[in-house]
């Protein structure tokens, strides 16, 4: 397997994978700039590594019968050309595997999901098409591929999410009313609220209310089958 540097290892979480006991893997590189990002130490591949592959492996062989699964996540976990032998290896192990995507990679996680190498993705829905290329830091953003992948998880070939941060002054009512309606069907929807760092990217930033969370859950829920807030 090609050499896979590990940037991060939270060792067990309830929280990341829904319904598992689950250790998750953070991988540096991503190709947005997302002015919110609570990982943004980890937007280059280059940061600093924790540990390799094999310290990774070896840290899963000791977890058999104690973890159920592996939460992957970055960055942006499709970007690294390794992910594939990577996802194999953990698979190999026994563990199901849990996906963080941002949709820009279509292609890949379609690869991955064909080949049975993911169980569950949850990807991000960063606002309203209108205001996409605003909300991840590059303005002139091509969306075609972010919703190739939306399609490709409506068609309900692997347990998803979507979930959007929640940001003032980045999101509003009509956010959530032209996101309801572009992945009008889906499964599961989140609404996370953003939390304030000192390490984010972008300034001004703040979390909304309770209040005004619920009130966009409700302009949403409507569209989908599964709707809840998180960190509220």
């Amino acid at each position: 397997m090609v050499g896979m540097k590990i940037h991060g290892l939270q060792k067990m979480t309830l929280l990341d994978y829904p319904g598992q006991v689950a250790c998750t893997v953070f991988l540096g590189g991503c190709d947005f700039r997302c002015p919110f990002c609570h990982n943004a130490e980890l937007l280059s591949v280059d940061a600093p590594a924790e540990m390799d592959d094999a310290e990774f492996l070896s840290f899963l062989d000791k977890r058999k019968g104690l973890l159920d699964g592996v939460a992957v996540t970055g960055g942006e976990p499709l970007i690294r050309p390794e992910i594939i032998s990577f996802l194999q290896a953990i698979r190999e192990r026994g563990f199901l595997i849990k996906l963080d995507t941002n949709g820009n990679h279509p292609d890949r996680l379609m690869e991955i999901v064909s080949a049975g190498l993911v169980d569950y993705v949850a990807m991000d829905i960063k606002n309203s098409p209108e205001k996409y290329g605003e909300t991840i830091g590059i303005p002139s953003f091509d969306l075609s591929k972010v919703r190739r992948s939306v399609d490709f998880l409506l068609e309900g070939k692997v347990d998803y999410e979507f979930r959007t941060t929640v940001v003032k002054p980045l999101h509003d009512e009509s956010s959530f009313q032209r996101i309801g309606e572009w992945i009008a069907g889906a499964n599961k929807y989140f609404l996370q609220q953003y939390v304030e760092r000192d390490t984010v990217l972008g300034e001004n930033l703040e979390a909304f209310s309770s209040e005004e969370m619920n009130h966009f859950l409700k302009i949403v829920a409507p569209h989908v089958k599964e709707s809840a807030l998180r960190g509220v």
